[in-house]
């Protein structure tokens, strides 16, 4: 037989005996494909996982027994899966594979009654009004469900569970312990990932997760849902770096099944995927908070500071307040001294920063003398602020203590309970402020939009209508009243424009015609490599690929698609030092 040690460095399976005492004792009647073994490699022991059955060597190969059995492991359709998203993501199978892997050994699975088609208790019928989602044709097994901000998740996860067992894959495990204990309530029968592995292998069951559950074992797929399909937390930051929703739809093909993918701002490559659903325009305008947008063109940037003229006038004088100021990042934000212009690349998407007495765009696309394009001024001031400092202004500014939140530090000076309530009332810090905030807040404030609209990223503007669909759920919608405040010296971009009239197409179509302009994805395919070894494995890749850099140590790989590119990748190999390679970039 062969088996695929686990060993990033070897994506290669090599041949193995089944020792005879195995056979006497009735361990060989237990191996089958994705069993987890153990076996000798270049004289050490090493785990690794059984890829076929049967497999005839090469004659005269004289083989090395297996060692031991280890337990269960990935089914034969996840190992099939691996081979797959080592190819799409540039990995080795291993990886993949360790994902789809009980987190203990398991001897066997743990097995349910088969269920009845559909919830048991009648609180399920209130998933009832999304099983059009579900009705997929052949020419169309995908379906984009955009759902307001606010939508509860619940009852799309009951529309899945109806049709058999489902796949519903979240971006956090907050959300998937609640959707879980909801699905149990009505009757079904819930493996959760990953101590639920066995459960979700014996089958009869609804997989409930986050990321890693799109590799859980699933003997009959009926439906697959990926809820806020957008959410960066399903992409993986660490190489390979596969996305979760990719995955899914991947498993959803094979197995036949209808998937769904929800969110309130769905990305272009959803809306690639599959036909748009989308809510009554009243329900989706409800899900959306009034947003008060202060305009700051007109402010005097030398004595503004952060905080607009009437800032404190906007906030609520009860309940709790959010102030986001994201300072994260390399790129500085500059305004005119002169008119408060912003300094802009010529198409107004990225900002530029100054870099030996040249307006200097981010990605190094662009490069002016440093004066306003608007009056020509040669005075521009540096507009960014830390969020350490902006705290101790706000304290000063609102007469109150201020706690502060970052996704590095954690909470400073701010007493949290399991309500997810804060003390003191009013917090700044990063967009990790939005993720530990609850559902309870009585504004949420932008302080500095414009780092978000002109992020020196390509997908800068569809993450800000994300981080505005964040805050949206944190409010509870416009029913919650609670205020959206945003700053900004771009009060007419069409991310704030898509906010404010609930209709993130409006963003879409923008982005959908500029993307496809300059081939950005899903309208080409693009990897990021880094490290050491990227010098090398670039010139070993063929034709077909397009090569940009180097820039701060990294190449961007660009073709027309995914094929020519991960084809390229695959036969170049990896060279001997360390190198990592990013496909699909979220921030680049």
């Amino acid at each position: 037989m062969s088996v695929l040690p686990d060993v990033a460095a070897i994506d290669r399976t090599f041949f193995y005996a089944v020792p005879e005492a195995w056979r006497a004792d009735g361990r060989a009647h237990r191996l089958r494909v994705g069993s987890m073994v153990r076996v000798y490699l270049h004289g050490r022991r090493v785990n690794g996982w059984v890829t076929e059955i049967g497999a005839r060597p090469p004659s005269g190969m004289e083989l090395s027994p297996l060692v031991r059995l280890r337990g269960l492991g990935p089914p034969a359709d996840l190992i099939s899966l691996a081979g797959w998203a080592a190819w799409r993501w540039a990995g080795s199978r291993s990886t993949f594979l360790r994902l789809a892997s009980p987190p203990r050994l398991v001897a066997g699975v743990v097995s349910g009654p088969v269920p009845p088609p559909r919830p048991v208790r009648p609180e399920a019928e209130s998933g009832a009004g999304y099983e059009a989602a579900f009705e997929t044709t052949p020419q169309s097994p995908v379906a984009v469900l955009r759902l307001p901000p606010p939508q509860d998740p619940v009852p799309v996860a009951l529309a899945a569970a109806r049709r058999g067992d489902a796949l519903v894959i979240v971006p956090e495990s907050t959300m998937a312990r609640r959707v879980a204990r909801a699905l149990r309530q009505v009757g079904v029968r819930v493996a959760v990932t990953p101590e639920g592995w066995a459960t979700a292998a014996g089958g009869g069951c609804t997989v409930v997760g986050s990321r890693a559950a799109a590799w859980m074992p699933m003997a009959d797929p009926a439906a697959v849902v990926v809820f806020d399909e957008h959410d960066e937390a399903l992409k993986s930051s660490s190489a390979p770096t596969w996305n979760a929703r990719d995955v899914a739809l991947e498993r959803a093909r094979r197995a036949g099944c209808p998937a769904v993918l929800t969110s309130p701002t769905p990305s272009l490559e959803a809306l690639r995927a599959g036909r748009l659903l989308r809510p009554d325009r009243a329900a989706e305008r409800e899900g959306w908070p009034r947003i008060e947008v202060i305009d700051r063109r007109y402010d005097d940037p030398t004595k503004g500071g952060l905080f607009a003229e009437g800032f404190r006038a906007r906030l609520p004088d009860t309940g709790p307040v959010i102030c986001v100021l994201n300072r994260t990042g390399r790129s500085r934000l500059l305004a005119c001294a002169a008119c408060g212009e912003l300094a802009r690349t010529d198409d107004g998407r990225a900002a530029m920063m100054i870099d030996e007495a040249m307006l200097v765009a981010a990605d190094g696309s662009e490069a002016r003398p440093a004066v306003c394009a608007k009056c020509g001024s040669t005075v521009l001031r540096n507009l960014r602020m830390g969020v350490t400092r902006a705290r101790e202004e706000l304290e000063a500014l609102l007469g109150e203590p201020v706690g502060e939140v970052t996704a590095g530090t954690g909470a400073t000076g701010v007493g949290a309970g399991s309500d997810h309530r804060f003390e003191p009332r009013v917090m700044i810090g990063t967009t990790a402020v939005l993720h530990r905030a609850g559902e309870a807040a009585a504004a949420v404030v932008f302080l500095d939009f414009d780092q978000e609209l002109l992020a020196p990223r390509q997908r800068a503007a569809e993450q800000a209508l994300g981080l505005l669909a964040r805050a949206a759920r944190v409010l509870g919608g416009r029913s919650g009243g609670g205020r959206l405040v945003v700053q900004t010296r771009q009060p007419d971009h069409a991310v704030l424009a898509a906010a404010r009239r609930a209709d993130p197409s409006i963003l879409a179509t923008a982005e959908r015609d500029h993307r496809r302009l300059l081939s950005i994805p899903p309208y080409g395919a693009q990897a990021q490599v880094s490290g050491p070894g990227a010098p090398g494995l670039v010139e070993s890749l063929g034709v077909g690929v397009e090569v940009r850099g180097p820039r701060r140590g990294s190449y961007l790989l660009k073709s027309a698609g995914h094929e020519p590119l991960l084809d390229a990748l695959a036969a170049a190999g990896r060279p001997m030092e360390p190198v990592r390679v990013e496909v699909d970039p979220l921030r680049v």
